[in-house]
C-alpha cells in the first residue's frame, strides 16, 4: 500500500477517536506540545482508496501531525439553583483546546528501488 492509496485513518487523541485525511485540521483536547511541533500518532485503522479497511498494526501506519495553535473553547455557563430558597450559583468553564494539522499518513510498505542504468 503506497501513500496515494490511503484515503483516511482513524486516530485516538485524548480518549476520543477522529477520522482524518491528509490536509485536514482537527480540534482536540490540549496536547502537551508547543505550537509548530511535529507529532506522530498511532492510528487504530487505515482505509485504502478502494474502500478496504486495514488494521493499523498490519499496515504499520503512522499519522504525522503538526500543532497549529492552542486556544480556549467557547465559554459554557452552568447555573444551579434550589427553588423556594435564595440558593443560586453561577459558574463558567472554558476548555483548553489544540488545533492539529494532518500532514501525512504513512505506511511502512516496501520501498521501490530505482535501478541505475
Amino acid at each position: 500500500m503506497s501513500k496515494s492509496d490511503i484515503a483516511y485513518a482513524v486516530v485516538r487523541v485524548g480518549g476520543k477517536q477522529y477520522r482524518v485525511s491528509p490536509g485536514d485540521e482537527i480540534v482536540v483536547d490540549r496536547v502537551p506540545a508547543e505550537v509548530g511541533k511535529h507529532l506522530t500518532l498511532e492510528p487504530l485503522a487505515v482505509c485504502a482508496a478502494s474502500g478496504t479497511l486495514i488494521l493499523a498494526a498490519e499496515a504499520k501506519a503512522k499519522v504525522k501531525v503538526t500543532v497549529s495553535e492552542h486556544f480556549l473553547g467557547e465559554k459554557i455557563k452552568v447555573f444551579t439553583y434550589k427553588p423556594k430558597s435564595t440558593y443560586k450559583k453561577n459558574r463558567g468553564h472554558r476548555s483548553r483546546l489544540s488545533r492539529l494539522s494532518i500532514d501525512a499518513i504513512e505506511t511502512a510498505g516496501k520501498k521501490e528501488k530505482k535501478s541505475g542504468s
